[in-house]
């Protein structure tokens, strides 16, 4: 198994390269001057000018991008212009209220979706089998921003019973910061109280996140389940007198999760940065919210290094989810 995470270490080299050259490419493309956007409207042309200099803005495109590079593998990913922090400190305040937004609504996801996904397969075409269509259906044609303003709408201003955005009340103060998660951080140090009221907070955004991830993993568990009720193998333990429980969660659903894995995991790495409409919708303050903000101003430094680090933080989840195959499907281990 470590031979195997060190066979991987180059493609992560590969990917983070690959991205920054794409990057670098694209912020010097765009008809704006990074300098201008630094210096601010009003700045005079004198200072412009010592800003670019600084930037190494003034020199070849190969240097600059040297620079960068060289800057990048010493952690560096620049300063933002919004905050005048460096990126990675923002990016680092910013992650754990998205990394607990993503994982709330992958878990809601599965929890959810996987059993209904099993109930569909095992009775295909009756009343359960058409309620998970309709179900998916809705899951997948529903825009993000909608269903946040629906949910808000129903559950903050009609019923009044959860809040409407934010992750903590204003007469709250955050818990200790560990893992920069609230609710993580309020459990190890017994905040029972910041805990109940973060988790609070989590449910509408997480509800709404979950809605393409939950139709995908129903749909891909039915579809996938139905194909491995087939095999022989299924038949022989019916014929062996096994009861259709064993049949279906012990010796079915196993085989049938690796698609499904699949999906989680693709869907895990692109909600890492992509769940900007939910994080504005519920003024959620994640890394999603904080690249938008990004864009509005035209902040290279942020816009490229959550670029970077949304990369890697994909590149590393599609290696654990190699590592999940191995974990579900034998097979897999010993042909490696």
């Amino acid at each position: 198994m470590f031979v195997y995470f060190l066979s991987r270490l180059p493609g992560l080299l590969v990917v983070i390269l690959g991205m920054s050259v794409v990057m670098f490419i694209i912020s010097r493309s765009i008809p704006v001057d990074p300098a201008l956007a630094v210096a601010g409207q009003d700045a005079s042309r004198e200072m412009i000018e010592k800003i670019r200099h600084d930037m190494g803005l003034n020199k070849p495109l190969v240097i600059q991008y040297a620079i960068y590079l060289k800057s990048l593998a010493g952690g560096d990913l620049g300063v933002s212009i919004l905050s005048g922090s460096p990126v990675l400190d923002d990016i680092l305040r910013f992650l754990p209220a998205t990394v607990e937004l993503v994982v709330a609504s992958i878990v809601f996801s599965i929890v959810v979706g996987i059993p209904l996904g099993v109930v569909s397969a095992v009775n295909p075409g009756r009343v359960a089998d058409n309620v998970s269509r309709i179900v998916s259906l809705f899951g997948i044609c529903s825009p993000v921003f909608w269903t946040g303003l629906m949910c808000q709408l129903v559950f903050y201003r009609n019923l009044g019973i959860l809040p409407f955005g934010g992750r903590l009340s204003e007469h709250l103060s955050p818990p200790f910061a560990i893992t920069g998660m609230y609710l993580v951080d309020s459990l190890v140090t017994g905040n029972v109280r910041v805990f109940f009221d973060a988790l609070k907070h989590l449910l509408l955004p997480a509800l709404t996140l979950s809605g393409v991830t939950l139709a995908l993993v129903t749909r891909m568990t039915r579809s996938s389940l139905l194909n491995v009720l087939g095999e022989d193998y299924i038949r022989t333990a019916r014929a062996k007198g096994l009861g259709e429980t064993a049949v279906v969660y012990v010796h079915a659903l196993r085989n049938a999760l690796i698609p499904v894995a699949t999906v989680i995991g693709l869907r895990l790495g692109l909600l890492l940065g992509g769940a900007v409409l939910t994080e504005t919708v519920f003024a959620w303050p994640g890394i999603g919210r904080y690249a938008f903000k990004a864009i509005e101003i035209m902040d290279f430094p942020v816009l490229m290094g959550f670029s970077i680090v949304v990369s890697l933080l994909y590149a590393i989840i599609n290696l654990l989810l190699d590592v999940c195959y191995m974990i579900l499907d034998p097979r897999i281990r010993l042909q490696g």
